[in-house]
């Protein structure tokens, strides 16, 4: 059985891990209100429920 004959150090197990970090959420403009909003995802402003160039959810009063 395959077994490591030393420890690795930790600069070596950091260098690994340096492409693990968590990454931020890809935004881009809603194009009718201008909020940042995630990619696919319908505009969750309160007067906007924009999606794809059309309205998804209607505006509440």
């Amino acid at each position: 059985m395959a077994v490591p004959k030393r420890k690795h150090s930790n600069s070596r197990s950091g260098k690994r891990r340096s492409h693990d970090q968590l990454k931020g959420k890809q935004l881009h403009l809603c194009p009718k209100c201008g909020d940042p909003i995630p990619s696919h995802v319908v505009c969750p402003n309160k007067n906007c429920g924009y999606y794809m160039g059309r309205v998804m959810v209607e505006a509440t009063s």
